[in-house]
């Protein structure tokens, strides 16, 4: 999701990112990137909306998988108590994504999350970090690229094409459905990109996003009206 500073908005606190950036650093030699060893069961999508510049909704929708039945769904709205900071938006996310987890009745085997997992300037985005959190296995699904290069991958449903940044893969730039825009897929934690492809093309069914995050997209919007 983006959210930009306004030019009225103070610059951040020089002590703030100096410990948002020391956090990274020892974040970021935890990171674990394998093959995931689990039996696939339940499956996890989530995301977050912002709502107005200090609240914020996140969702967690659960998954049979390989069917993507819907087996619950859950969410918590609450204060965002960093100011935005570019390069450092999961550390806004993840408190509340946090809290909603926590009201999972079963938890996931997988995370998938709307968002970037390696696939950021300093190889923590949102996915990275609530696998950290957790230590459990996460995947991002973005929209949007932060970093890296790519080539275009050709318009058929399955193409890909490598994102890369400073000589690493640090993605796959796929077509879940045939002439859409690609999604941008990453490891987050204790995943590799192979496993994190495969997944991804596994639950596009119909649509662009893969069916954990969609529904998490979709569910946010529904609860964000409950709440205004």
């Amino acid at each position: 999701m983006a959210y930009f500073r306004s030019f009225n908005t103070p610059p951040p606190d020089p002590a703030v990112l100096k410990e948002l950036t020391r956090k990274q650093n020892e974040m970021q030699q935890r990171i674990i990137l394998q093959r995931p060893d689990f039996d696939l069961k339940l499956i996890a999508g989530c995301d977050s909306s912002f709502i107005g510049e200090d609240k914020i909704l996140s969702v967690f929708v659960l998954l049979r998988y390989p069917e993507l039945e819907v087996v619950e769904k859950v969410w918590h709205h609450g204060p965002v108590e960093l100011p935005y900071i570019p390069g450092f938006l999961a550390f806004r996310e993840a408190p509340n994504l946090l809290k909603a987890y926590e009201k999972l009745q079963q938890k996931p085997d997988l995370v998938m999350v709307d968002g970037h997992g390696i696939s950021h300037p300093r190889r923590l985005g949102i996915a990275t970090h609530l696998g950290l959190h957790l230590n459990k296995p996460t995947m991002g699904v973005a929209k949007k690229v932060l970093v890296g290069k790519y080539t275009e991958p050709a318009t058929a449903k399955g193409a890909l094409s490598p994102l890369v940044y400073k000589d690493e893969v640090i993605a796959n730039v796929l077509r879940t459905k045939d002439n859409v825009k690609p999604v941008f897929v990453s490891p987050g934690h204790l995943m590799d990109l192979e496993s994190a492809t495969e997944i991804a093309m596994t639950c596009a069914i119909k649509h662009k996003l893969p069916e954990p995050t969609r529904l998490a997209d979709h569910y946010a919007a529904v609860f964000k009206q409950e709440v205004k």
